[in-house]
């Protein structure tokens, strides 16, 4: 019989990828609010470094970032671990965001959304999160 992991060993439930830092503080503490473990990274490089490290439930990743775009991002976790949940997430751009995020969905992702649409980014995540 194989005893349970420990948990500071278990990674955690959300790792979370966006270069802005209001917006990482904010769905650290909302994610937090719903009972969920949250590392977050400031960009895809970092995000990529973290997944490594403390493989996470789900990934929830910006798609416009500077050092590496979160479409980067999604193929590469993809290449390592291509069972991985990932949630792609925009608020848009030069471009309309609708093309981002089905522009994700094609390359990887399992859910997109618009950052805006808080509601329904945590119910894909605790979808997600389900056994």
């Amino acid at each position: 019989m194989t005893s349970p992991m420990p948990a500071a060993a278990a990674g955690p439930d959300v790792l979370l990828i966006d270069d802005d830092p209001a917006v990482r503080h904010s769905l650290t503490l909302l994610l937090g609010a719903h009972g969920l473990s949250v590392l977050a990274a400031a960009d895809g490089e970092r995000g990529l470094e973290a997944f490594r490290a403390h493989p996470p439930k789900v990934v929830l990743t910006d798609i416009l970032m500077p050092e590496q775009d979160g479409i980067g991002t999604i193929l590469q976790m993809r290449r390592e671990r291509p069972h991985a949940k990932i949630v792609a997430m925009s608020g848009g751009g030069r471009v309309d965001k609708a093309d981002y995020l089905t522009a994700a969905e094609k390359l990887g992702a399992d859910a997109a959304i618009e950052k805006s649409n808080i509601d329904e980014l945590i119910e894909i995540l605790l979808a997600l999160l389900k056994p």
